[in-house]
């Protein structure tokens, strides 16, 4: 039997902020795409993950894995949760990190840690990696309002290479429902990534 084969490798982290819906809607949408994702989870992740969402993760790293591959149909090789701390995961090293990261939603802290260069954690790690390689971070805060801090933050990110995506969805495509909202800044992610969506029509498209 021949072995599956991904189209490419992202690695996609989970913080704390509000918005977790904006996550697993990526991490569905980019293994039904074909992509392998390396996910990491920060401890207030799942927290905020099982009082928004109806997705109830279990406590340890190997049940979560299976758990989120068993609900997104995910093959063992497709879907690899790495601790906060696995400082051998490939996502450490600019020799083993994958082309593209991306922090969905990003909290006001994990931001600032990436923007002065902290590696506290693999998430914080792997964004410093990314930078220090110059491959692709894509940063998707979910904050209201924003401080002079965030915003002086996300200057200094952009500046950096990487790019800021806030979760603020659009209405030309007349969302009908939450669903609808969060997909609006999934599709964006996607197009950032270069990978082919369905979610969000191009822009000009008048076909309902």
């Amino acid at each position: 039997m021949a072995e599956p084969t991904y189209s490419k490798t992202v690695t996609l982290a989970i913080t704390g902020a509000s918005g977790a819906q904006y996550g697993l809607r990526l991490l569905q949408c980019l293994l039904a795409a074909q992509v392998r994702v390396w996910l990491l989870l920060s401890d207030a992740a799942r927290v905020v993950i099982n009082t928004e969402t109806e997705v109830m993760l279990p406590e340890d790293e190997e049940r979560t894995a299976s758990y989120l591959r068993e609900l997104y149909g995910a093959e063992e090789d497709q879907l690899i949760l790495f601790g906060r701390r696995d400082w051998f995961s490939p996502v450490a090293s600019g020799t083993g990190a994958a082309s593209s990261l991306v922090i969905c939603p990003a909290s006001g802290g994990t931001l600032s840690a990436v923007a002065c260069g902290a590696s506290n954690n693999l998430i914080e790690r792997a964004a410093d990696v990314a930078l220090k390689e110059r491959r692709q971070l894509i940063l998707v805060p979910r904050e209201a309002p924003y401080s002079e801090i965030h915003l002086e933050n996300m200057l200094k990110l952009t500046r950096m290479g990487a790019v800021i995506l806030p979760a603020s969805p659009g209405f030309y495509q007349r969302p009908q429902s939450v669903q609808d909202l969060v997909d609006f800044v999934v599709a964006r992610i996607l197009s950032q990534l270069d990978i082919e969506q369905t979610l969000l029509p191009p822009w000009g498209n008048t076909e309902n």
